[in-house]
């Protein structure tokens, strides 16, 4: 489900705020409608077996293996809104009641999934994008017009596997690809094993595509095996690539549990004065901000955490004016690990509140040689939780951080939704506005705004 709050602005000044929620109507949630139940067997976890009759069950009944969804991000291009999860193609909606449109396929040009998070390429307004499938070409890359109507460029890197890639860099000239070890692979279902697994002991590497080259001209870059779902910018500087991401060195995917005395290092309680509740669980399973240095010139790389293990960051936000050039800030959801995993072994990520990275200052550490850089946070208080966060730049601002985080907030105490507008240029203050929304907004994944 899709969930919208509209500002509008009438012709005296005055603003109002609305809210709608929609159904993505999918095919496969329309086929389940007709039916009046859901249809699809679950064919992502548990046993092997289990997996293999839901996948031929449910290509047997319906002609695909997996119900599509649309539940991960919304995305603009050319002036249209698409809703998407990368197991499908994005579903076209209209922006001014969230009724689904159709399914976008560049006019019959791409014939596979389709990635959560496509980027809008500098300079050129192109949309770059790819879609993984568990069988051969495991990845193939695309270049969508700047209009939207033609696919000016598609190409196979030709990668051994089928990583579970959610995310692409763009910097002006190149694509960045992010070729991690959690891995889909059919054959060590077939075998007993697990569908996706996290394979610690093997490779990882980043792949520099100039935009529109084939699998021969990617530089390849060897690194040391690490999970990331979210990149939060590329560039070029000099000679070097420089990639930034949320990157942990071990993987809460495939999961689904984990014994609890994993995560016995949990820093604090949550405390009554928000500003104090930082949380933070056992390195390994930390996402915290980490940068490459790529260069092309020596082919050699170099990289470093340039935040501590004192909080796990997720869903980052940055100004989008500045995708794929250099910038200062960033934002993410700051994960509060007690409430994430209470007295169940269940993991289930809530996020306390957020974080500022002012990625052009370094703080004071008694650590030699540290390079951490200096952080801000936004606290939302005990019992709320945030998601679907979103970066506003202000019109006509001369700062980059000149704007607001936008984000859907829930009270678990007292069972309300808002949304709350934060001021990025005042980060640690109180909301500027706090609007209750009439109904509970779920936890979710990605946010965006949409400028009309």
């Amino acid at each position: 489900m899709l969930h919208a709050l509209y500002f509008t602005k009438n012709s005296s000044g005055s603003w109002s705020v609305s809210y709608v929620n929609r159904y993505v109507q999918s095919e496969t949630l329309k086929l389940e409608r007709t039916r009046q139940k859901p249809c699809f067997l679950p064919a992502i976890e548990g046993d092997s077996a289990a997996i293999i009759a839901a996948y031929i069950f449910n290509f047997l009944r319906f002609g695909k293996v997996n119900k599509d969804i649309s539940n991960t991000n919304v995305f603009e291009h050319a002036g249209r809104v698409f809703a998407v999860a990368e197991n499908h193609l994005p579903q076209e909606i209209c922006i001014q009641n969230l009724d689904t449109r159709n399914t976008w396929d560049i006019g019959g040009e791409w014939d596979r999934a389709f990635t959560a998070h496509p980027k809008v390429a500098p300079g050129s307004g192109e949309l770059v994008t790819f879609g993984t499938d568990a069988k051969r070409p495991f990845l193939v890359i695309g270049v969508v017009s700047a209009d939207g109507t033609k696919l000016k460029h598609r190409v196979d890197p030709k990668l051994d596997r089928c990583t579970l890639c959610h995310d692409i860099g763009v910097t002006l000239k190149y694509n960045i690809i992010m070729d991690v070890p959690l891995t889909i692979n059919f054959s060590r279902l077939i075998k007993g094993g697990q569908l996706i697994k996290f394979e610690k002991e093997s490779y990882a590497r980043i792949g520099v595509m100039p935009r529109y080259g084939d699998a021969d001209s990617v530089i390849w870059f060897n690194v040391e095996p690490f999970c990331m779902f979210h990149l939060i910018n590329c560039f070029e500087e000099g000679d070097e690539v420089v990639v930034q991401g949320l990157r942990s060195p071990d993987s809460l995917i495939p999961g689904p549990r984990l014994a609890l005395n994993k995560h016995d290092s949990k820093i604090s309680e949550p405390a009554e004065d928000d500003r104090s509740m930082k949380q933070g669980t056992r390195n390994e399973f930390l996402f915290r901000l980490y940068q490459w240095r790529l260069n092309l010139r020596t082919k050699t790389v170099s990289g470093g955490y340039l935040t501590g293990t004192e909080d796990s960051l997720e869903f980052p936000m940055i100004n989008n004016l500045y995708t794929g050039l250099r910038h200062s800030y960033a934002y993410a959801q700051v994960v509060d690990s007690l409430s994430s995993y209470g007295n169940s072994e269940k993991v289930n990520p809530k996020y306390g509140g957020f974080a500022k990275l002012i990625l052009d200052k370094r703080k004071n550490t008694e650590i030699p040689g540290s390079s951490f850089i200096r952080m801000q946070y936004h606290w939302l208080g005990k019992d709320q939780f945030c998601s679907g966060a979103a970066f506003v730049p202000r019109v006509g601002g001369s700062h980059e951080d000149d704007g607001w985080i936008i984000s859907f907030i829930h009270n678990e105490k007292n069972n309300t939704s808002q949304v709350h507008i934060i001021d990025a240029q005042r980060f640690e203050d109180a909301p500027v506005a706090k609007i209750t929304i009439p109904r509970r907004v779920p936890y979710g994944f990605h946010g965006s705004f949409i400028n009309r």
